[in-house]
């Protein structure tokens, strides 16, 4: 079954660390897109089960899709507690990053749902695929927070040529037109984030909503120096937190133990942003930014067919 025949935008939500909020993902179901909540999010695993059976009690009432997002590293001590609350809750879509999606197949294809692996090469595509993945998530050049490798494009283009399953794009997707370029290109439905982290429901703070505002593409930096992982953050957020934008992070170790929300870690105190942060102008509902995402949406499909007539 496809999820997004049923939404108003092929749009998910990216489940963004220290971001995405219970409130986020119930507003973006309501919106007409698919929201996530990734679990490390929850302080605690107890905060976790409070916050998965209110989405559980809301959307599943509405029958509204929602996506549960695991970390599946080795380092991650919570992992077997975590699927526990999968098995209870039963999110319609449960995504892997940072390891292999086996570790959650058996208990998510149990009761019906569906897997998909966000993946940064080909060859990490076909191993999910080898793993019984339902869908894959293309992370590309220029996403926030942990980033890919390569354009857009060519990435669709050499995976299209092994799977035709669902197949999702992540990386600058923060207009209406981007969503109408990237399915156009060959992708299913597209993952969008930095444009979400403004929302009033985000768990993002004001002067992290201001700095996004305020910057622009080059505002944008590459760095393994915060988590150990390639990954974008904001310029002005690195060296407030003292870490030099041209350090290049070589040699830290990636580590995901203990609650990592609360934890000493870098990443607490800096900022993460794609290099579609331009298109955010303000601070909005939810909702605003998708009706305006589809308003766009639409404009782009129509000019489509306009330059169709023409080439034709």
């Amino acid at each position: 079954m496809n999820l997004f025949q049923t939404t108003r935008l092929p749009l998910l939500v990216a489940p963004m660390f220290l971001v995405s909020s219970p409130d986020l993902v119930v507003a973006s179901a309501r919106a007409g897109v698919v929201g996530s909540l990734p679990a490390a999010n929850a302080r605690t695993v107890e905060t976790l089960d409070e916050w998965m059976a209110r989405i559980h009690a809301e959307l599943g009432a509405e029958k509204l899709p929602w996506l549960f997002n695991m970390i599946v590293h080795s380092t991650y001590d919570r992992f077997d507690r975590e699927i526990e609350l999968v098995r209870k809750y039963q999110p319609s879509i449960v995504s892997t990053a940072l390891g292999s999606p086996a570790r959650v197949m058996e208990a998510v294809k149990g009761y019906g749902g569906q897997v998909f692996a966000d993946v940064i090469t080909p060859g990490m595509a076909k191993k999910s695929i080898a793993a019984g993945v339902d869908g894959l998530i293309l992370v590309t050049q220029g996403a926030g927070g942990h980033t890919g490798r390569y354009n857009p494009l060519a990435f669709i283009a050499e995976v299209r040529e092994f799977w035709d399953g669902p197949l999702g794009i992540a990386g600058c997707v923060s207009r209406g037109a981007d969503i109408a370029g990237m399915l156009t290109a060959g992708a299913d439905f597209v993952v969008s984030g930095t444009r979400f982290i403004s929302a009033q429901e985000s768990f993002a703070g004001d002067e992290y909503k201001a700095m996004l505002v305020s910057s622009g593409l080059d505002d944008v930096i590459e760095t393994r120096a915060v988590s150990g992982v390639a990954a974008n953050w904001m310029k002005a957020s690195l060296e407030r937190c003292g870490i030099s934008p041209e350090d290049s992070g070589e040699g830290k170790t990636i580590d995901f133990s203990g609650d990592i929300s609360t934890a000493n870690k870098a990443w607490k105190d800096v900022w993460s942003a794609g290099q579609g942060v331009g298109a955010i102008k303000q601070v909005q509902d939810t909702l605003t930014i998708v009706d305006e995402m589809h308003a766009e949406f639409i404009a782009a499909l129509q000019k489509t067919n306009q330059l169709s007539e023409r080439y034709l």
